[in-house]
């Protein structure tokens, strides 16, 4: 079971800490590496965390 806490990154708009429990989408990038879009808690926008 995943845990709801562990970070993803940063929110590049607010700068607030983003974890796995606000992922909305999953995907691979070309480069094989893994991608995420989530909910920012904090400023309610969707974004890639950085």
């Amino acid at each position: 079971m995943p845990d709801d806490m562990q970070s993803v990154g940063r929110c590049p708009d607010c700068d607030k800490q983003i974890t796995t429990a606000w992922i909305l989408v999953e995907y691979e990038k070309d480069g094989g590496t893994e991608g995420v879009w989530d909910d920012c808690p904090s400023c309610e926008d969707v974004v890639a965390p950085e």
